[in-house]
């Protein structure tokens, strides 16, 4: 691994690199926040696809495309006399400093579960900090981790279940309310019943250690395979998947499985 003065002088580099693109590049000279945002969540997926998979040459890759639009958007910061990278770094480094005392101060912990509590609370006594608990979630977040965080959060001030397997009772209350709608007819409270199932089972899944969104994906890349297989299948045997009965295209699922 490179030592500091080498990470400093890469770091130096790209910041040269984004100065002189911004002069000299007709593209990058244009750019703006707003136009650069739908990329940097293009971006941000991109690694998360290489952290799924653990590619590691990827991962590489993808921090360096997310770390190019954060020197991009302090370059335009700097531009307009909001803030530069210094600022950048410096606001990231106190905030890191002041939400760390069991490092950086005095205060004693026990374990990760302690500095979450305390980090929550550190937020709410910041000069700028969120006044509300829940006021640090994103509202523009995905629905599966905006819970999930809604759910940490409310936990680390005490609001939680005793025990996980009260959670779990929760999702088989909630089936049976959605079960009751779907029969009566009432798609307005049956999609709200809907809602509080999904609510509940990701908060199985924060209790139990799991992070819905990764399971998620999981099976969605298992279902991809799976289908693939099939529609791969009866391409083979000259027919097209949807002139397949659903108990042909059961058993080739069945082959999907057996060759995971």
């Amino acid at each position: 691994m490179h030592n500091k003065e080498d990470k400093m002088q890469a770091f130096g580099r790209l910041l040269d690199i984004m100065d002189e693109l911004r002069v000299k590049c007709p593209w990058d000279r244009v750019q703006t926040n707003e136009t650069l945002r739908e990329n940097t969540i293009e971006e941000t997926y991109e690694l998360c696809d290489a952290l799924m998979k653990d590619d590691k040459s990827n991962i590489c890759k993808e921090l360096g495309d997310l770390l190019l639009h954060v020197v991009f958007y302090a370059k335009i910061g700097s531009e307009t006399g909001d803030f530069d990278i210094k600022d950048v770094c410096d606001h990231i480094c106190e905030k890191l400093i002041f939400r760390h005392p069991h490092v950086f101060g005095s205060t004693k912990v026990d374990g990760q579960e302690q500095v979450l509590q305390n980090w929550e609370q550190l937020k709410l006594k910041e000069k700028d900090g969120n006044k509300r608990v829940l006021a640090g979630v994103p509202e523009a977040l995905p629905s599966v981790i905006k819970a999930f965080r809604m759910q940490e959060k409310a936990a680390h001030v005490g609001f939680d279940f005793d025990k996980p397997e009260d959670a779990l009772c929760k999702i088989y209350e909630e089936a049976d309310e959605l079960s009751a709608e779907l029969k009566a007819g009432d798609k307005a409270k049956a999609e709200m019943e809907l809602g509080d199932l999904l609510f509940a089972v990701i908060n199985v899944a924060r209790l139990y250690g799991i992070h819905p969104d990764n399971a998620l994906e999981i099976t969605n890349r298992k279902f991809r395979d799976r289908f693939n297989y099939v529609e791969a299948a009866a391409i083979e045997s000259g027919r097209q998947i949807k002139e397949m009965t659903l108990d042909e295209m059961e058993v080739l699922w069945q082959k999907a499985k057996k060759n995971e």
